[in-house]
């Protein structure tokens, strides 16, 4: 996929990734997001765990355009949110000692990692420094 340009291009794609995710099974949804968020363009900091009163909302993020690994993965929970399924309302936001993830279903889904897959198959618990839960980064869209 190639990331869209301006502001309104990514508006309109990231609505239609949500409308097209609504109905699909969970998995097929999660990987759906995953990769969309994969595709925006990374750069190796913008956010920080300190500044977390500070993040931006879904539409300041697609406006600043600016994704390092918290930026992608805060992008993954606002889509996850706005999509109010009942199968998907654990979703939290981790920092681990290597990566930002996004673990829904109690760490049976493992998104913010590989592009290519969102199913955790190694089976080992996620060693968490810090996370925020779907129901704190709610807050963000009121």
């Amino acid at each position: 996929m190639i990331w869209p340009k301006n502001f309104e291009q990514r508006l309109l794609a990231w609505t239609q990734l949500r409308e097209s995710c609504a109905q699909l099974p969970v998995d097929q949804a999660l990987f759906a997001i995953n990769d969309w968020w994969q595709s925006s363009p990374w750069c190796a900091y913008h956010l920080h765990w300190d500044d977390l009163r500070d993040w931006p909302d879904p539409w300041q993020l697609l406006n600043d355009n600016i994704y390092c690994d918290i930026a992608r993965g805060l992008g993954i929970m606002y889509t996850i949110i706005m999509l109010d399924r009942d199968d998907v309302q654990d979703a939290q936001l981790v920092e681990t000692p290597t990566h930002n993830l996004v673990l829904v279903q109690g760490e049976k889904y493992t998104l913010n990692w590989d592009s290519t897959s969102v199913l955790n198959t190694n089976f080992k618990s996620v060693a968490i420094r810090k996370s925020i839960t779907q129901q704190s980064v709610r807050q963000k869209l009121q």
